[in-house]
């Protein structure tokens, strides 16, 4: 006799989500289509499981024939489940097996040689056999367990291998237990094999990823039926290498200022109206809202945004009404066209974002245009962001010197230490495109810590006597320059390194001075350090000399503009700034010497130290090492 006290609540539960599943709209992503097929074969199995086990319980009254089909039907659907757990597992860790042809085909020969033997049974007995006396399992039953664990230890390797290609902690852990609910199935199906337990934990397994990563609220909007900014992210991701699409982007223009006329309530509602109209108007189109007012639209590329954008704007002149309801909206539209790939749903998430920003500030009703160039700037952008973040979680910050000539000798008596970072094909990417991106997103301030601390290592391992030189130019960032604790902090960087701050020359640029009172305050507690500052890119900003004769430094640094200027078309101002200079004490450097000629006219002019590629361009540490060793050998 069979025990359905399991198998029937299971059923039931397993009918609930699947009701509740296809009420609510579901993104188009694999995940999502193979945990559906996965609910419908669940669905079958267990109902199958039932009412073959009643029918073998009470085999006298339903005849050979129908206890073959029913026998039939769920060993079937039982080698189907299998796979269909397996395939779940491996789209849930965004892995690609099915649109490949050889693999698809190899995956699936467990399950298909299940269903064979199924199939034959009723000749050879294989699975199982019907005779006079009901069901009894074949020579080839334990089949079910050998194709089951071939799939749980598929999974468990993908489980082990790709782990880094979930975003979320929470979702590797949810497979974890998924995969270990359906290991304790199979051992409970083999110790108990009158109770229908696999069934139930198969539902666990299930249940476990409904809760944590598949439930179909996740992707949508609270305040309407339409999908989050995650959801896009997500069909972006998996879509990305065969998009062909218009994305129409609409922003509701002075969001907040609307929230504080109408308030939060009624706006919020207001936006469920306008979902309802998206959906209901554009039903060939995914709509999904992405904060403040801003919705986006995914289409088929080729589009017609002109006429588009005209019926959202025309459908905007008319108030959103509903109840007691009655807001007054303007809109702004955006288009752009993607196909193929992009760099990642971010990405594009970051153009459309400069791109409603554009379009909420536009006094026209005309609709905005994203050019593929916009698209590839900013997936420029991202990959350095991305190679920015992988150099310095890494520690792979590279620090490259350059060398500061005495004007008066021709000889090397100091050199510069410049941060370089590689793009994934190894290539250094300009340092003024990356520290921008460092200064905007605060990585500015480990960035510059490792080139310090790579200085001080350099400085401790080489004895830079041996080359000539007394320093090395270190730059600080207006950004890193606001530390409170920074001279705390390099103090006890060149103590664990025991080397001489004064062997460290700080470079600030003119942008640091902003906050005179601050930059007095800073400045006075790392020269109690013993460090040295030198002003960097003078000619760029804003600074002047009686305020740089209340900063102790001890070299400024024209910037190579002022030089070239010079170089071009000679005058009396720069000479009388570079007297001044010394007769206030101030050492001076011409940045940007390209020739002999250019390095003849400063040292003419009285500069003291020379720095450009006439001299040399920045190279490693390894290969400035080897260059002036050599030549002070």
């Amino acid at each position: 006799m069979w025990n359905y006290s399991f198998a029937i609540p299971s059923f039931i539960i397993i009918t609930i989500i699947l009701l509740f599943y296809y009420s609510l709209p579901r993104l188009s992503i694999r995940m999502n289509r193979v945990f559906l097929a996965l609910l419908l074969v669940e669905g079958v199995v267990i109902f199958a499981d039932i009412i073959s086990s009643y029918a073998c319980d009470n085999y006298q009254s339903f005849g050979k024939p129908a206890l073959w089909i029913l026998n039939g039907l769920f060993f079937v659907f039982f080698f189907v489940r299998a796979y269909m757990l397996f395939a779940f597992n491996a789209s849930a860790f965004r892995l690609e097996p099915f649109q490949h042809k050889l693999s698809t085909f190899l995956l699936r020969i467990p399950a298909a040689i299940g269903v064979l033997l199924v199939l034959i049974s009723p000749v050879t007995g294989a699975v199982f056999t019907i005779d006079d006396s009901g069901y009894h399992p074949g020579p080839l039953y334990a089949t079910t367990y050998y194709v089951s664990w071939f799939y749980i230890v598929m999974s468990l390797i993908i489980l082990g291998l790709y782990r880094n290609n979930l975003k979320r902690r929470r979702h590797w852990i949810s497979m974890a237990m998924y995969n270990l609910a359906l290991i304790v199935g199979i051992i409970c199906r083999r110790l108990f094999p009158q109770y229908l337990l696999m069934d139930t934990f198969c539902l666990i397994a299930i249940l476990i990823v409904y809760l944590a990563m598949e439930n179909p609220e996740f992707y949508l909007e609270s305040r309407g039926s339409v999908f989050n900014s995650t959801a896009f992210r997500d069909y972006i991701d998996e879509h990305n290498g065969q998009l062909n699409h218009g994305i129409m982007g609409i922003v509701v223009k002075n969001y907040h200022e609307m929230r504080d006329i109408y308030g939060g309530r009624q706006i919020d509602a207001g936006i469920v109206l306008i979902s309802d109209y998206l959906t209901q108007t554009y039903k060939s189109m995914t709509v999904f809202y992405y904060r403040k007012g801003r919705f986006i639209l995914l289409g088929s590329k080729g589009l017609d945004y002109k006429r588009v954008a005209k019926d959202i704007t025309r459908r905007f002149d008319l108030p959103f009404t509903s109840d007691n309801l009655e807001l007054y909206l303007e809109v702004g539209t955006t288009y752009m066209e993607v196909e193929n790939s992009v760099e990642s749903a971010d990405t594009l998430l970051n153009t459309l974002i400069a791109a409603f920003d554009k379009a909420e500030k536009s006094g026209t009703k005309e609709c905005i245009c994203i050019s593929s160039d916009e698209l590839k700037s900013n997936e420029n952008e991202t990959a350095i962001k991305r190679c920015l973040e992988n150099a310095v979680d890494n520690d792979a910050v590279e620090v490259f010197l350059q060398p500061l000539i005495d004007a008066r000798t021709d000889r090397l008596v100091g050199a510069e230490a410049l941060c370089r970072i590689r793009d994934d094909q190894k290539k250094l990417i300009p340092p003024g495109l990356f520290i921008p991106i460092a200064e905007a997103n605060g990585r500015i301030n480990d960035l510059g810590e490792q080139v310090f601390i790579k200085t001080c290592r350099f400085l401790k391992e080489n004895d830079i006597s041996k080359m000539g030189m007394s320093w090395i130019n270190v730059n600080l960032s207006p950004v890193q320059f606001m530390k409170s604790d920074l001279a705390e902090r390099y103090d006890s960087i060149v103590k664990e390194y025991q080397i001489d701050p004064d062997s460290i020359h700080l470079e600030i640029t003119e942008e640091s001075l902003v906050d005179e009172n601050f930059l007095t305050k800073q400045v006075q507690a790392m020269q109690d350090k013993g460090f040295n500052f030198v002003l960097d890119d003078y000619g760029t900003g804003y600074s002047n000399i009686t305020r740089l004769k209340r900063i102790s430094f001890i070299n400024i640094k024209l910037d190579m503009s002022v030089v070239w200027d010079y170089y071009k078309e000679p005058d009396n101002i720069l000479p009388s700034m570079v007297y001044a200079f010394k007769n206030m004490g101030f050492g001076v450097t011409a940045e940007g010497i390209e020739d002999e000629q250019m390095a003849a006219a400063m040292k003419n002019i009285g500069l003291d130290l020379l720095q450009g590629y006439y001299y040399s361009k920045p190279i490693s540490m390894d290969e400035f090492v080897k260059k002036y060793r050599a030549k002070n050998a």
